[in-house]
């Protein structure tokens, strides 16, 4: 499966322009000047209310340099689980090795000199880092997500931020386990769509997962990202996914493009949320951002922007109604239904079916043709009697079999594209 993990669903489009920023003083104040998002996006207004302390995101990607001017004092822990980085998971590991620095400059970075350089959407929010490797790692991908997820709610995660796709819509067993137990520990799973523009064409695990708030992309203009996002029914808000400009090893800045982008500007945000609210358990921080998203169609949730463009003064302040479980779902309910079976024995309880007299010719449904009377009543009795037994089996068959597809379906639905 490591070959189909890509970071922020595409690395070939993490760099888009290729444009590295000068470091130098004449650039500080253009740097914070190309965060657009700031205030399209009410975080500035957010701040009027809290800058998230207190609040611990854990970015799960190919580690973070610490050392950088835009990041210092954001770190606060961090491990590796891909088995070729450093324990604190502070040394960039693997293809990629940037993308983990980018991610967290967005959702808590510090700037520096008061008005310069990155800043986060939760700028005094708390980070975990921990480092895994989209290539050369010792460990396989699945492995290195699942000890990465439950490393982060043992060491304090309010958030959990996932700027990678696995590039399929399901995922393997021990993901239920390590999201379940980030679930049960009120942690706020967050995850990108992924980018079309880097052959990411439908939305793919863990943005496929109950419960998991999936960022999607949107262009300066908040119009639906045709190269730096991907689109799909399980998408819950969108954001900024396009010319955002990030810190990188060796305080350095780059231009870059995708839901590897958007996905920290909304973990930043609910860290907003959190620091306001500490009272609001994940469900209902998932639910202010959702509710309080500005809405692009009368459709909402919208198969193409969610519930909307995501508004983190709104998300903070609005006065938002409890609700008692996560509008996303919950992936243990998943679990009950859709994995029974595999593995261990399920007793399922139906009403008998009752056939047709013999003599009144009826279409059975759910079967492929119409039972023809005269081939029924010119049979033997006995040999009517077992006719009738194994349709009922067929019947019951082709019911569990609709019931069973109908399920699988919720993992296999289509998605919507541009």
């Amino acid at each position: 499966m490591w070959s189909k993990w890509v970071a922020g669903a595409g690395a070939a489009a993490l760099l888009v322009s290729g444009v590295v920023l000068p470091a130098s003083p004449a650039w500080a104040d253009d740097i914070r000047d190309r965060q657009y998002w700031i205030s399209d996006y009410g975080i500035d207004r957010a701040w009027e209310v809290t800058r998230g302390a207190g609040v611990t995101i854990a970015i799960i990607d190919t580690g973070i340099d610490a050392t950088h001017r835009d990041l210092q004092g954001a770190v606060v822990g961090g491990t590796d689980v891909s088995g070729i980085g450093s324990p604190n998971g502070q040394t960039p590991v693997g293809r990629d090795s940037e993308h983990g620095t980018l991610v967290a400059s967005l959702a808590a970075g510090r700037g520096h000199s008061r008005n310069s350089g990155v800043i986060g959407a939760a700028p005094e929010a708390s980070i975990l880092s921990v480092s895994m490797a989209f290539e050369g790692g010792t460990r396989p991908g699945d492995e290195q997500i699942a000890r990465a997820v439950r490393w982060s709610v043992d060491n304090g995660a309010d958030i959990i931020s996932l700027s990678l796709t696995r590039n399929t819509r399901d995922w393997p067993t021990s993901w239920d386990e390590a999201f379940s137990y980030a679930e049960s520990r009120n942690v706020v799973v967050i995850a990108a769509a992924g980018n079309r523009g880097s052959g990411t064409e439908a939305v793919g695990a863990p943005a496929t997962m109950p419960g998991v708030l999936t960022v999607g992309g949107v262009t300066r203009s908040q119009v639906a990202s045709t190269r730096a996002s991907s689109q799909g029914i399980t998408i819950g808000v969108m954001a900024a996914s396009e010319n955002l400009v990030g810190a990188v090893p060796g305080d350095r800045y780059n231009i870059w493009a995708g839901t590897s982008g958007a996905t920290p500007i909304v973990a930043g945000i609910a860290a907003l949320v959190r620091a306001a609210h500490p009272e609001l358990d994940a469900a209902n921080v998932i639910n202010r951002i959702l509710t309080t998203a500005r809405p692009q169609t009368e459709r909402t949730p919208d198969p193409l922007y969610g519930y909307g463009i995501v508004d983190a003064f709104a998300a903070v302040t609005a006065d938002v109604p409890r609700v008692s479980t996560n509008p996303l779902g919950t992936l243990a309910e998943w679990i009950v239904i859709y994995r029974r079976g595999e593995g261990e024995k399920t007793v399922i309880e139906f009403d008998p079916i009752t056939l047709p007299a013999p003599e009144e010719p009826q279409t059975v449904t759910d079967l492929p043709q119409t039972i023809d009377e005269g081939a029924i009543t010119g049979l033997p009795h006995a040999m009517l009697l077992s006719l009738g037994v194994s349709l009922s089996l067929v019947v019951f068959g082709a019911l569990y079999q609709s019931r069973r597809v109908k399920m699988l379906g919720r993992v296999e639905a289509s998605d919507v594209s541009l």
